[in-house]
């Protein structure tokens, strides 16, 4: 099997990956942001303690081995355009942006993660491929990638970028 083409690309420490929708931007942040959606492409999340910026949400990653779950602070939440959060992995701090911007009846998603080690792009950007890659089955009905699909065949896609 053909492993699917990669779009991200490594613009300093940040990987960007973009996708666009024919669709109002209120309806691909609900994909983005709503627990009973994110958990169709990426997993479950709910908030620890108190709602909102500055407080923390359990996101339980329903496509990987053993189903973990890790905390992450959400740093912005500017509805429906726009949330970062922070967290802590084996790979050190990860920090990711989502924006969205609508322009007629497409919208453009692009997310950014914030490389402390441009040499993970190896590793992260193939897996971010593979989750966008699911929102839009998601979206459009369609039977769900398989990561093997994404690693290790973009893997060397996105170290050529460092």
């Amino acid at each position: 099997m053909t492993a699917p083409t990669p779009t991200g690309r490594l613009v300093g420490n940040d990987l960007r990956i973009t996708r666009t929708f024919r669709a109002p931007i209120e309806d691909v942040w609900t994909s983005v942001t709503d627990s009973d959606s994110t958990a169709r492409w990426y997993g479950t999340w709910k908030w620890v303690d108190k709602v909102g910026p500055g407080n923390l949400i359990a996101i339980t990653m329903l496509f990987e081995q053993g189903a973990p779950t890790s905390n992450a602070l959400v740093e912005r939440c500017d509805a429906p355009r726009h949330f970062a959060i922070t967290s802590k992995s084996d790979y050190g701090d990860i920090a990711i942006e989502l924006t969205l911007a609508q322009v007629g009846d497409t919208t453009t998603m692009t997310f950014v993660h914030h490389l402390t080690d441009r040499t993970t792009a190896g590793d992260f950007g193939p897996g971010w491929e593979y989750y966008f890659d699911m929102l839009v089955d998601a979206r459009e009905g369609r039977p769900l990638r398989k990561f093997e699909e994404y690693y290790p065949a973009q893997k060397q896609y996105f170290l050529d970028q460092i």
